[in-house]
């Protein structure tokens, strides 16, 4: 166990997991603050305010929740309430932050800038580059004006602060934008813990796409696969496990491809049901615009269920053993045909499920917690010599 000495970790985050646009990378950044907590660490994540959650708590695990601003305010909130707990402005800013002795700034895109105003070390955590992602959600202004602040600004900010990111490809991509690569540490996902006992696969061929909804997701691909699929598989069926704004443009699309009888759009899901369509499901699709890791892939995975997924998205490529415990394809048309191809294929889709499973099982949140922990000690003022560059097997 690291010394940690009851030093107090600061984490600034977009979302936490109960907002409703929460996805993998704020799994990984709560299981990470809780393995610390286990380490003697404490640690606090201040991320935007919701309905879903309250203004401050305390999780089960011991990390504490402060939730404040909203979609693009809770950056100048954190600046805020950070300086008036520093400056000891009011009771309620120190209660809320009190004095961190390291902060770990998130940039999903746009990072908190906290390395301008704090007065503390600060680890960059970035999960992947967004290059491809800004025109796809903006319009062309405001993507060359979040592109520069992501690729110029950022990166001249945090120039001399450690990097932590979940995948060699990102780790690739920061270097290339001019972060100086030994200055980038690799801590991988860990795979989450399946939630109740095996479920029987469908006795018809099934799909799942398990995640947000929103555009760079691209569920559209699967979509429009299922409708092609669909004259040569007539039982055919889709299920589409998630929530977001981009919801209702699927459900329309779904309806102009005449596939609304075997499309299911559940919603957010509980952790039990999501292992229950990952268990029945003949396939998991993952056609993903990018991802800084593919945590999706893992879970899958663990549920002995293959996925197929783009190779240019990234880290999807370290999420799975291609051609092994899945399948990553270069374009739409090869997307189709690998995914007809593993549906008439019972035989290879059960041993790259059985793969997948043993795969899944090297990735565990206690040593992705060691590792950020180690990382952590290193950058402590206290922490004698820094770390080294390390990978995460």
């Amino acid at each position: 166990m690291t010394d940690a000495s009851g030093h107090h970790v600061l984490f600034l985050s977009w979302r936490d997991t109960r907002h409703p646009e929460g996805g993998g990378s704020e799994v990984f950044l709560e299981r990470v603050a809780a393995e610390l907590v286990t380490h003697g660490y404490r640690a606090t994540l201040f991320c935007q305010a919701h309905p879903d959650g309250a203004a401050l708590e305390t999780t089960p695990t011991g990390v504490r929740m402060v939730r404040r601003g909203g979609r693009h305010t809770v950056y100048l909130y954190a600046a805020l309430v950070y300086l008036a707990g520093a400056l000891g402005v009011g009771p309620l800013a120190r209660r809320r932050l009190g004095r961190p002795d390291l902060i770990v700034d998130v940039c999903n895109g746009l990072p908190f800038l906290s390395r301008v105003y704090a007065r503390r070390p600060v680890i960059a955590l970035v999960h992947h580059v967004h290059r491809e992602q800004w025109p796809v959600v903006f319009g062309p202004w405001m993507a060359r004006i979040g592109w520069w602040i992501e690729s110029r600004l950022a990166v001249r900010i945090y120039r001399t602060c450690r990097y932590v990111t979940v995948s060699e490809s990102t780790r690739g991509e920061l270097a290339e934008l001019g972060v100086d690569p030994h200055r980038i540490v690799i801590v991988h996902n860990g795979t989450p813990a399946v939630v109740g006992p095996p479920v029987p696969r469908t006795a018809h061929p099934s799909l799942v796409v398990l995640g947000r909804l929103v555009p760079h997701k691209r569920v559209e691909l699967a979509l429009r696969a299922t409708a092609l699929l669909a004259a040569e598989l007539p039982e055919l069926e889709l299920v589409v496990a998630g929530q977001g704004w981009w919801d209702q443009p699927l459900r329309e699309l779904a309806a102009d491809l005449g596939i609304t009888d075997r499309v299911r759009f559940t919603g957010f899901v509980s952790e039990e049901r999501k292992h229950e369509l990952l268990c029945r499901s003949w396939l998991s699709l993952v056609p993903s615009l990018k991802e800084g890791w593919g945590l999706t892939i893992v879970e899958a995975g663990a549920r002995g269920t293959p996925s197929v997924a783009f190779r240019s998205a990234g880290g999807v490529a370290e999420a799975m053993a291609d051609g092994r415990t899945g399948v990553l394809v270069d374009d739409e048309v090869q997307f189709l045909r690998v995914v007809r191809a593993l549906l008439l294929d019972p035989d290879r889709r059960a041993e790259m499920g059985a793969a997948a499973g043993a795969y899944a099982r090297r990735f565990t949140w206690s040593v992705s917690g060691a590792a950020f922990a180690a990382l952590v000690a290193a950058e402590l003022p206290a922490s004698t010599p820094r770390l080294a560059d390390q990978r995460v097997p």
